[in-house]
């Protein structure tokens, strides 16, 4: 029962006993009255007496009634909290645009049933048709460009493997190619080094045997002279023939001697000339060998350029995987992208959040929208009551417990509920602009705190699609 219902009957109550006290006052004047002609008072000696005892009787059973009254209602007020600061509340979806477009079709009306799912509104969707194909031209692109970089890792691998491969083997046969012109080299530097101490022997050899000319040319003149006065002395008869014969052997020796010196010197000249002949070759072998040295550098160094291009090949090859990598990246991009322009796509059907009726439709064909602009709203059919109790009424109250419901919209059906939960601030802490009891001028004043009452589902189940949020209600909590 409401607090006003209760002021109502404590008016009757005070009524009833006004008109009691009047009658009574109103009896008691017309009996006492002094001043009436003797044909009045006659007629009122004649009128009969209402009986006292019926009087008596009455008020008896009034006084009973109103005790019992007033028990019931002590017994009433103490096991129940009553307020009819109430009012329904539902879910009300706000439905929006998540994208700007044209409306092309609005497929619903006001207070239309709709169920979750259900298309409400159609944009137009052109625009985010071409950007799912482009999107789509994109990936395409994004995945041949991995397909080549990928063929490119192998195509460079391969090269890179052959050229690291045929450099390796270059390089190999220049460090041969330089340890053979070394021992060339050497092998020439030996030449020379023999060929300058035959060289050296040959020219110590042609004084000596320039000396052994000289000699022989002395013994051959001493010979000469011998040979010849033994000569005149034989023809003079001074010397025998032996004598004679003795001088001759030994000028012919004398003159053997110098011939053999003389070859000797030729020889020793010869054997120099070759011996300069040999360091003239040894030195043209040495700069042969030198040159073969200084060519299988180059060559090594050629080679060695060569191996480092080919593990310049081998870093190429890591970056042609970095372009495979990064070309696998843009496949990832492109199709995201092309989720998101399906998904902007999508967003032109606007559909139902769940079941329930439309309500404050703006929306009509034709109209540009941009995207948060609200078209519709959507009620469904979860509805609870927010009861609005002073904080004085809460001391017994508690989740769960039995709450019956008048609505003002149906006053003569009475339905039932259970006390789900009570709000942990009042209403006034929600507001806007909090009360600050901290200024100086504090007024009391007692709170209203929100209690979620929810209805018992079989008690509406005949009203579900005619209550609607923002009903007033008057609630009754059992808190016994």
């Amino acid at each position: 029962m409401s607090d006003n219902n209760l002021n109502g009957r404590k008016d009757q109550t005070a009524v009833l006993d006004k008109e009691r006290v009047d009658s009574e006052t109103l009896a008691s004047v017309t009996v006492e009255t002094p001043d009436v002609t003797p044909q009045v008072k006659e007629e009122v000696v004649k009128k009969p007496k209402k009986p006292t005892g019926l009087i008596l009787a009455g008020l008896g059973i009034g006084a009973i009634a109103a005790g019992t009254f007033g028990y019931h209602y002590w017994q009433y007020t103490s096991t129940h909290q009553e307020t009819d600061n109430a009012t329904v509340a539902g879910h009300i979806h706000q439905i929006s645009s998540k994208i700007s477009g044209t409306v092309t079709q609005v497929l619903v009306n006001d207070n239309q049933e709709i169920q979750a799912g259900q298309l409400l509104v159609k944009l137009d969707a052109q625009d985010y048709q071409v950007k799912v194909q482009q999107a789509q031209a994109a990936l395409e692109n994004a995945r041949r460009q991995a397909q080549a970089a990928q063929a490119n890792i192998a195509l460079t691998s391969q090269t890179s493997s052959g050229k690291t491969t045929q450099a390796q083997g270059d390089v190999s046969s220049a460090t041969a190619a330089i340890a053979t012109a070394q021992a060339a080299v050497n092998e020439a530097q030996s030449g020379i080094s023999s060929a300058q101490a035959e060289v050296k022997l040959a020219q110590a050899g042609i004084p000596v045997a320039q000396a052994q000319v000289a000699q022989a040319n002395a013994n051959l003149e001493k010979a000469q002279a011998d040979y010849k006065r033994y000569q005149n002395l034989y023809q003079q008869g001074a010397i025998p023939r032996q004598q004679l014969d003795t001088a001759k052997a030994t000028y012919d020796v004398a003159v053997a001697q110098k011939t053999a010196a003389v070859q000797g010197v030729e020889q020793a000249q010869a054997r120099l000339a070759s011996a300069k002949v040999g360091v003239a070759k040894a030195q043209s072998q040495l700069a042969q060998a030198q040159e073969n040295v200084t060519n299988a550098q180059a060559k090594l160094a050629a080679s060695q350029g060569g191996l480092q291009q080919a593990t310049a090949s081998g870093q190429d090859t890591t970056v042609k995987r970095s372009q495979y990598e990064a070309a696998k990246a843009a496949i990832n991009q492109a199709q995201a992208a092309l989720k998101d322009a399906q998904l902007q796509l999508s967003y032109t059907n606007i559909i139902a959040p769940s079941t329930g009726r439309v309500g404050k439709k703006t929306i009509e064909v034709g109209n540009r929208i941009q995207a948060g602009t609200p078209l519709m709203a959507i009620v469904d059919h979860d509805y609870w009551l927010v009861a609005n109790f002073k904080e004085t009424q809460l001391e017994k109250m508690q989740p769960g417990q039995l709450v019956e419901i008048k609505l003002d919209a149906f006053p003569h059906h009475t339905f039932t509920g259970r006390v789900d939960s009570i709000s942990p601030a009042s209403g006034a802490q929600f507001a806007l602009l909090p009360p600050d009891n901290a200024t100086g001028n504090f007024t009391k004043v007692v709170q209203r705190i929100p209690v979620k009452i929810i209805f018992d589902q079989k008690s509406i189940q005949e009203y579900a699609t005619r209550i609607t949020p923002g009903m007033s209600a008057e609630v009754s909590v059992e808190v016994k």
